[in-house]
C-alpha cells in the first residue's frame, strides 16, 4: 500500500469529480477546474491523511491547467518558495474519468475501496459517518467522491456503495463550496477525537 510518511494507516482517497456533473436544471455539464479548490482541497487531504486526491476531467486544456499548477509547485519555484504547498500537492492526480480513478485506487490498496459519494440532500443509501470512521479505522479502504457545480451526475451515483450525510447547517441555504464541505467531511471522518 502507498502510504505518505508520517501518516497513519487510514485507507482513503478521495476524487473532485468535473464531469459528469448536473447543472441548476440536472443537465449533465462538465465543470471548470479552480486554483482554489486544487489547492485547498490539496492542504484538506494532507491534513487528515488522505492518501491520494484525484482531480478528474476529460477536458485536456483543463489537465494541462492542473499539471502547470502541479509543476509550479512540485518542481518548479514553487517548490522552494513555499514547502509546505509542495508537500499538501504531492497527493493530487489527474484522471480522466471516474473508471481510472477507481482503477488505480483498487490496484494501490489491492481490493477495490468501498466508494462513497457526497450530496447536498439526503439519500435512502446513506452511511452514517460514525459508521464509516470505524470501517476506516478496521483498514477499509475508501474512495469519497465530491461533485462539482449542482453535484455528481446520477451515472455516478449510480456506480457508488453508499452516500455521506449531507453538510446541513441552520435553516434552508445550502450552498457551501466544495472545498469547504470536503473540509468539514473529512474532519468528521478522520478528526481526532480527543
Amino acid at each position: 500500500m502507498s502510504r505518505i510518511e508520517g501518516q497513519n494507516s487510514i485507507c482513503i482517497d478521495l476524487a473532485l469529480i468535473h464531469h459528469p456533473v448536473c447543472n441548476r436544471v440536472g443537465e449533465i455539464i462538465g465543470s471548470a477546474v479552480t486554483n482554489l479548490d486544487l489547492h485547498d482541497i490539496a492542504r484538506a487531504g494532507r491534513t487528515f491523511g488522505v492518501d491520494t486526491y484525484s482531480v478528474v476531467t476529460p477536458y485536456e486544456d483543463q489537465v494541462v491547467l492542473v499539471q502547470e499548477i502541479l509543476d509550479h509547485w512540485l518542481t518548479g519555484y514553487g517548490a522552494s518558495r513555499n514547502p509546505d504547498r509542495k508537500e499538501a500537492l504531492s497527493i493530487v492526480d489527474i484522471r480522466r474519468d471516474f473508471d481510472e480513478v477507481l482503477d488505480a485506487a483498487t490496484e494501490k490498496w489491492g481490493v477495490r475501496p468501498t466508494v462513497l459519494a457526497t450530496c447536498a440532500r439526503l439519500r435512502p443509501d446513506t452511511l452514517q459517518y460514525e459508521q464509516a470512521r470505524q470501517r476506516l479505522e478496521q483498514g477499509e479502504p475508501m474512495l469519497l467522491l465530491f461533485g462539482t457545480a449542482w453535484g455528481l451526475a446520477p451515472e455516478i451515483l449510480s456506480r457508488v456503495d453508499g452516500t455521506l450525510p449531507p453538510v446541513l447547517g441552520h435553516g434552508t441555504y445550502n450552498h457551501l463550496s466544495v472545498r469547504s464541505a470536503v473540509s468539514i467531511i473529512l474532519d468528521r471522518l478522520l478528526g481526532n477525537r480527543d
